[in-house]
């Protein structure tokens, strides 16, 4: 039994009791309550599945072994120092120069994405463990629609080793949004100290907001877009997390990450999950223009393909049955 580990505000911890009956027959005297963002199987308890619908996200204590994160960041390794070519793959370094801590007088590979073609990193995202959370959310036909390997440099001192606030649907074009859901895996130590993720408990009951790049002096990463709009009051939490924990969080949940402030790097591992039954949406004339403009540019520079490629083609062609039946995606 992997255990379900949670860090709340105080004003959110009222919750938590309210969702912890006393006994059976406390439970037994509830009214029903409609339950919108998660599937009923047996993996979630009441209690988590009450957790999510209220908060957006859930975290699972020592989710994945310490041998297999351990392959994942030699794979990471081979990867960086170019042993291995893998096609679609998309290397992004950091703004800001930092030194990589693998090859010499190079920059540091600050994200993989895109990494469906490596059979080690695609791995992560069929694991059985994973994929039984997974289906709380997505139902049992899954797509593996998008992979990253992140690895959170030292930041040079000009704060790019921060991710802005955002909401992950701003990224996809299909819907619908309460079957999309991402696991996100420490593969490390995971603190305040060195960027954690940050999350607005309850703003995935809101709507896709607004997004582009924030107005950073020292600089911002290639797609890292932030919510323009959203209340900087609001409660949040730093997810601390120890190495193999894994959290799972719905794609209007507005996160981001601090700096990191240690001299090493942090790495996480993630997936976002859809259901097979998921349709893909027309963007146009919505707050997603912008996105879907910047990467048909990158799609049509890196593939060398005509403008007549579509924001839809450029998730389609990554997307990879996991679990059941190819439906829609």
């Amino acid at each position: 039994m992997h255990m379900f580990y949670c860090f709340l505000p105080s004003s959110l911890t009222g919750f938590l009791q309210q969702a912890a009956p006393t006994s059976a027959q406390t439970f037994a005297y509830r009214r029903p309550q409609k339950l919108r963002y998660t599937v009923d199987t047996d993996m979630l308890t009441p209690e988590q599945r009450l957790f999510y619908e209220e908060n957006g996200f859930i975290l699972i204590k020592n989710l994945v072994s310490e041998e297999d994160i351990d392959m994942f960041r030699k794979e990471f390794e081979r990867i960086c120092r170019q042993e291995v070519k893998v096609p679609g793959l998309v290397v992004m370094r950091d703004v800001a120069i930092v030194n990589s801590e693998f090859v010499a007088d190079q920059k540091a590979v600050s994200k993989l994405q895109d990494f469906q073609e490596d059979p080690e990193l695609f791995r992560y995202c069929t694991l059985p463990q994973i994929l039984k959370y997974v289906e709380c959310f997505t139902g049992p036909n899954i797509m593996a629609m998008h992979t990253m390997l992140i690895n959170k440099p030292p930041d040079a001192g000009k704060k790019t080793s921060r991710h802005p606030m955002h909401q992950d649907l701003h990224y996809f074009p299909f819907r619908p949004t309460d079957r999309i859901v991402c696991s996100w895996t420490a593969m490390e130590k995971v603190n305040r100290q060195n960027g954690c993720l940050v999350v607005l408990p309850g703003t995935h009951t809101g709507t896709l907001k607004e997004h582009d790049y924030p107005e950073w002096e020292g600089g911002v990463n290639k797609m890292y877009h932030g919510v323009r709009d959203y209340d900087p009051q609001q409660p949040r939490v730093h997810l601390e997390m120890e190495k193999g924990d894994t959290v799972f969080f719905h794609p209007l949940l507005i996160h981001g990450s601090g700096m990191n402030q240690t001299q090493g790097f942090r790495k996480a591992i993630s997936c976002h999950y859809a259901g097979a039954e998921c349709y893909y949406i027309d963007v146009n004339g919505t707050t997603q223009e912008n996105i879907e403009k910047e990467v048909k540019e990158i799609a049509a520079r890196k593939y060398a393909l005509s403008d007549e490629i579509t924001f839809q083609d450029t998730w389609a062609v990554r997307g990879r049955l996991v679990q059941g039946e190819r439906i829609s995606l």
